[in-house]
């Protein structure tokens, strides 16, 4: 193995961890490429219909286990005052 590829095999496996800035990029790139496809309100009239379907169930249980993972809305964003934690 030369030292080039070395080098690619330890960066490409590197794990950045929390804040992992390489796939940051990928993702906000992917978002940017699928703006610019002109694929946006296509693909929210099929989210739109797909609530008025009989997979509607399935989505709401899909939302609630999403939002079980949640640490919560963050207070300062609707103008609450955050409570305070129960020691």
């Amino acid at each position: 193995m030369d030292e080039k590829s070395k080098h690619t095999d330890v960066t490409s496996s590197r794990n950045e961890g929390e804040g992992n800035k390489t796939a940051g990029r990928q993702y906000n790139e992917a978002q940017r490429r699928f703006v610019e496809s002109g694929q946006v309100e296509d693909k929210a009239r099929e989210a739109e219909k797909a609530l008025d379907a009989p997979e509607r169930t399935e989505l709401q249980k899909a939302e609630a286990i999403g939002k079980g993972h949640s640490a919560g809305e963050d207070p300062k964003a609707r103008g609450k005052k955050p409570k305070r934690a129960v020691k």
